[in-house]
């Protein structure tokens, strides 16, 4: 890899980083900004919510978008949306009076779009950047790395940025995205798109049949990738809200101390990401097992916490970490497989409907897990284990890497003509 392309990549790994902080930091200082704009928990969980369905709303559009019109003119004007929607937030307080919560649920909904337009752009932006199949897969370790050290850091961040006033964290996304938009500005050069074969020369309606005929014809392993992707997120913020209750009700562990647990299984799930980006190269066989492995460990995790439980609480961590150890493998080989399995100009569309997948994911393991710990705790994790063996299973049969991608790199072909 160049030294340029290193700068490109440290680059663009930026914006998953900073797009996670500037969601994930919320979760240690909710309860402080619940009691500060004096709203009930339902009010102060929209915060979260209303981000994740915006985003979900708006991902597809915005790959399309960067089909159509490039990565880079989608992802700048996003991350200085999502930098805007900060700004609102954090400064509410100062002008907007007894109406700073709506002021601040507006920041949110504004972050959301911004953050639709940024993150899920850079998967397609490394299969356009780099032509080696090795050095995608191995880009995309760093990206999946990049976010889930996002995930690591923001626990301890948010509860330190709290600890000067509840604000800070709303008014750190700023400088963050600022900090991105010039790394990607100066260091990011996108190569240039054959003209003949761009999607900005199809219609809409053009597009969207190109895309239907993907559906067809390639819709059975994708949508095995797309579950993959939406069970691994689901299962990974539903088991940190678990663990969070667990360590706040159960021990009496807060603040900067719980953040700092919090990020011990995920940094297992953020080096299982580089490693496993690195190991996998251009091996799309190798891709599939390593992420029908990663979701065998998963699944065996959450069968030992649902056997095991919260005593000893040295072994709940034992199995937590396990488990982030297996979608750490799972998910950049996902990243690859569907990356380096559609057409450059398709790319972003397919590849945002996956981001779109896993966010669903996102938004719904909190909430899920918490009416299960509520209504059936025993049974709980025995549920998250057999999902994540039906994804496995799912995944073991649907995806055929000798055929993942044999019309990633030549246009469609019309019915019939293809070579025997």
């Amino acid at each position: 890899m160049e030294k340029n392309q290193k700068k490109a990549l440290i680059a663009a790994a930026s914006v998953p980083l900073i797009m996670t902080l500037g969601n994930s930091m919320l979760i240690p200082v909710l309860p402080s900004l619940q009691k500060e704009l004096q709203v009930s928990s339902l009010q102060i969980s929209l915060l979260i919510t209303v981000y994740s369905i915006v985003a979900i709303v708006l991902i597809p559009l915005a790959g399309y978008l960067s089909d159509r019109f490039g990565r880079k003119k989608i992802m700048l004007p996003s991350l200085i949306i999502a930098g805007a929607g900060g700004l609102l937030c954090g400064t509410a307080s100062w002008f907007a009076g007894d109406h700073t919560y709506l002021v601040i649920l507006l920041g949110r909904l504004i972050q959301g779009i911004g953050a639709a337009g940024a993150a899920p752009i850079v998967i397609p932006l490394m299969g356009d950047m780099y032509e080696d199949e090795r050095e995608v897969s191995g880009a995309l370790g760093i990206i999946e790395t990049s976010n889930t050290l996002g995930k690591v850091i923001s626990p301890i961040l948010g509860s330190l940025l709290a600890l000067w006033a509840w604000y800070a964290v709303f008014l750190s996304i700023p400088v963050f995205c600022l900090a991105s938009v010039l790394l990607a500005v100066f260091l990011i050069k996108v190569p240039k798109r054959d003209k003949a074969d761009s999607s900005a020369q199809q219609r809409p309606g053009q597009f969207f049949s190109s895309l239907a005929g993907i559906a067809r014809q390639e819709g059975r392993w994708l949508s095995a990738i797309f579950a993959i992707g939406a069970v691994a997120m689901f299962v990974l913020f539903g088991v940190l809200f678990y663990l969070s209750n667990v360590l706040e009700e159960l021990f009496g562990i807060h603040g900067v101390w719980k953040g700092t647990l919090l990020a011990i299984p995920l940094s297992a799930l953020c080096l299982s990401s580089f490693l496993t980006g690195k190991w996998i190269g251009e091996n799309k066989a190798r891709m599939k097992w390593v992420a029908v492995g990663g979701l065998g460990i998963l699944a065996l995790s959450l069968f030992g916490i649902a056997r095991f439980g919260t005593d000893p609480l040295w072994l709940l961590f034992v199995c937590v970490g396990l488990g982030g150890i297996g979608i750490g493998a799972s998910l950049p080989c996902m990243d690859a497989l569907i990356t380096e399995g559609i057409r450059k100009e398709q790319r972003g569309t397919v590849t945002s409907l996956y981001s779109s997948m896993r966010f669903i994911g996102v938004a719904l393991g909190p909430p899920v897990i918490s009416i299960g710990m509520d209504r059936f705790p025993g049974w709980l994790f025995y549920g998250l284990g057999a999902l994540s063996l039906l994804a496995l299973l799912y995944g073991l049969f649907a995806v055929k890497p000798e055929r993942g991608n044999r019309r990633a790199s030549k246009p469609d072909l019309p019915p019939g003509s293809e070579p025997a």
